[in-house]
């Protein structure tokens, strides 16, 4: 029997793979397309967000992701791209740092099939198990075990069961998680198209008919109407239909001589309930949805896998009783509130009309004012995220304020060379670092424990949680 069954060989199954990995589990990686369909699907570019740059910095893996980067990275791309200290936009409306914080990462750029790639090397290096052309159709809760019903006939079981299918989740439908939320009033298109008159299309992120962009990868396009959403979501975006959005938007007729398909996107906004039922959890778009504007759901879904890849290790591995798992829930569903929160005032802040357009040019001079816009950064990179807002130490809860590396996925006890440690052993290493305070860092980065140096008061409960060593 598996240790864990991942449902879902996007970024976020195959990142929860290599943390199980690395916390002592044996995942299986279940995803129902092949390669070759995952790339064909891949349109538009991904964006890596500050924290999730962190997080990857934490494995070990900037350089892979660098050189990923170099490989798609468009010539042209937006201003609000461009430049060591950009760091996202809202709306569309530019967010650049006057000056980097210490210990930060800049983010990365890349198309999804490229993305995946990198994290499949890295996962399967580790002897993760992916398993393509595998459709999971239905999932049986069964005492200790769950089994995952394949199309084929055949069935997989593990202890438990992780859904990282997107957000038309088999595994959250079978397991009869509500997904409450709102329907979309909006339709995106990103395609392949070459016009015959692209020097008529001008890029805009509000415009008198919504959104068109034709610079974030070359030969592509994209746009956002206000249409009260898309129909048959499943029908083949056609040439057609693309060409008729772009001329709507940009307010000319244009004619398309290319088309290599494209994909459709909307604002509908949805949450899970809850992010675990028994034995079976979910990550990713499987557990939240919501409008790609601001580039937040990828990165959302990756960080739901760090912070339940070492739990969900321990508790597989016998380490940690099986209430951690209700942490996962407890700690990134605020986090997923606040990211839905955010892209429906971003979205609403798309919407054609000179009211909204008002409305942008006053946050765009509220912009200006540096802790308005660190506030906007930290929103949208995911670096405001504190898992324990009411610790009486500061550093709790909070990213670890150093660039440290763990690629082994240990946490992490950092110290001053001239302090007197115990010996601590198996899943937590000793690290020297001519920092303030002392302080334990979770296995996904987070600090779990802290003090001033020479205390201790509290540090054997600590590493009994984020390692499963005895008290």
């Amino acid at each position: 029997m598996n240790d864990v069954i991942i449902v879902g060989g996007g970024p976020v199954g195959l990142l929860l793979a290599g943390e199980l990995r690395l916390a002592g589990a044996d995942p299986l990686v279940l995803e129902a397309a092949d390669g070759a369909a995952r790339r064909n699907r891949s349109f538009g570019l991904r964006g890596i967000n500050g924290r999730t740059s962190q997080s990857l910095r934490l494995r070990g893996l900037t350089e892979a992701f660098s050189k990923a980067q170099q490989e798609t990275l468009a010539p042209g791309l937006s201003p609000f791209m461009k430049g060591s200290r950009a760091r996202g936009h809202f709306a569309g409306l530019p967010l650049v740092e006057d000056e980097v914080s210490p210990g930060a990462a800049s983010g990365f750029l890349l198309k999804q099939h490229v993305l995946e790639r990198v994290l499949a090397e890295w996962a399967t290096g580790l002897g993760v198990r992916i398993r393509t052309d595998c459709e999971v159709v239905d999932l049986v809760e069964e005492g200790s075990e769950v089994r995952a019903v394949l199309a084929d006939g055949g069935s997989e079981r593990a202890a438990y069961l992780v859904g990282c299918d997107g957000g038309r989740s088999v595994v959250r439908k079978r397991a009869g998680i509500a997904f409450p939320g709102t329907d979309a009033t909006m339709t995106g298109r990103v395609a392949a198209v070459e016009l015959a008159n692209p020097g008529a299309v001008k890029s805009t992120m509000h415009g008198p008919g919504g959104m068109v962009h034709t610079s974030l990868v070359p030969g592509e396009i994209s746009t956002m109407e206000f249409d009260g959403g898309p129909g048959d979501r499943d029908a083949p975006l056609t040439a057609e239909e693309m060409r008729a959005s772009i001329s709507r938007v940009a307010g000319v007729e244009v004619e398309v001589v290319r088309f290599g398909g494209g994909i459709r996107f909307s604002d509908n906004t949805r949450q899970a309930a809850t992010y675990r039922r028994g034995r079976v959890l979910l990550a990713g778009d499987a557990a939240h949805v919501h409008s790609p504007i601001g580039g937040q759901g990828l990165n959302l879904g990756l960080q739901d896998a760090m912070n339940l890849g070492w739990k969900l290790g321990l508790v597989v591995r016998g380490s940690a009783p099986e209430s951690l798992l209700d942490t996962y829930t407890a700690e990134r569903h605020p986090v997923g509130e606040r990211v839905l929160r955010n892209t429906r005032a971003q979205v609403a802040l798309m919407r054609p009309g000179p009211q909204v357009a008002a409305l942008r040019e006053v946050l765009e001079e509220t912009l200006e004012i540096p802790a308005a816009k660190r506030h906007f950064i930290a929103m949208g990179n995911g670096t405001e995220i504190d898992y324990a807002p009411d610790a009486a130490h500061p550093l709790v809860g909070r990213f670890a304020p150093l660039p440290l590396v763990s690629e082994d996925g240990r946490a992490l006890l950092v110290a001053r060379a001239d302090e007197s440690r115990a010996a601590v052993s198996g899943r937590v290493r000793l690290v020297e670092a001519d920092s303030d305070q002392t302080f334990l860092m979770r296995p996904d980065g987070y600090v779990a424990w802290a003090a001033p140096h020479d205390e201790t008061a509290g540090l054997t409960e600590a590493l009994a949680h984020v390692a499963g060593l005895c008290a």
